[in-house]
């Protein structure tokens, strides 16, 4: 595995960035960001090599990964016009092989997250079905002992009561009322800088595949359990 290691200098760009989230600052300081974006772009590049070994990967590079810098702030409340992380995101291909894979990196707030963070319709409704006829299975898919070691429980946001069409007696009720279905898996700062932070990151993406192969399954089919084309 090649070493490509996240300089202490892109987590401290980001400190500073924080204090001085402002276009004048960041000018001044550009080449500063620019060394540290590519510091990011080569950590990604060489993370989508990794995963391709155990998984099929769509997004086509690292730099097609990285999120920009620059926010969106036409509807936001906070028009600060700089995020204060680095995150970018891969996506599984073909359509048998659903979830994507997630990472921030940001000082005091590293995490991976993978999974579906926010199903189409369909596909929700699809699982709320597999959940009520299959609880059994989900049930026996949270207590895998990889999932439950590494991530804790699934997390996402949920509705404040049952969905519509379900009990709220529902055996499985707490699942049924998600809305996303994630895990997640935190660093600190001194991890994300470390020689080993590529392969930790690549280890735990891995660790998450009984979710998505279990998802990837209860999407694929038709309402008659036929898998779907490609």
């Amino acid at each position: 595995m090649p070493t490509v290691v996240i300089n202490k200098d892109s987590l401290d760009f980001l400190k500073a960035l924080s204090k001085n989230n402002n276009r004048d600052w960041f000018n001044k300081h550009k080449n500063r960001y620019s060394e540290a974006h590519q510091n990011i772009i080569a950590f990604a590049d060489a993370l989508l090599a990794e995963m391709n070994k155990h998984d099929k990967i769509e997004t086509a590079s690292g730099k097609e990964s990285v999120f920009r810098i620059y926010k969106d702030v036409r509807f936001s409340k906070d028009k600060t016009p700089y995020n204060i992380h680095w995150s970018g995101s891969f996506k599984r291909a073909t359509n048998k092989l659903r979830g994507g894979y997630y990472f921030r990196i940001e000082p005091g707030n590293s995490f991976l997250a993978g999974g579906f963070w926010g199903p189409e319709t369909n596909d929700m409704k699809r699982i709320r079905q597999d959940i009520d006829y299959n609880y059994k299975a989900w049930e026996k898919l949270f207590i895998n002992k990889t999932l439950i070691n590494t991530f804790g429980k699934i997390i996402g946001e949920q509705l404040s009561s049952a969905p519509r069409g379900y009990a709220k007696d529902h055996p499985a009720i707490d699942l049924l009322r998600y809305k996303q279905l994630l895990l997640k898996y935190e660093f600190t700062d001194k991890e994300v800088c470390s020689p080993d932070f590529l392969k930790k990151v690549n280890d735990v993406f891995k660790k998450m595949r009984p979710f998505l192969n279990f998802m990837s399954e209860v999407l694929t089919t038709d309402a008659n359990g036929v898998p779907d084309a490609d």
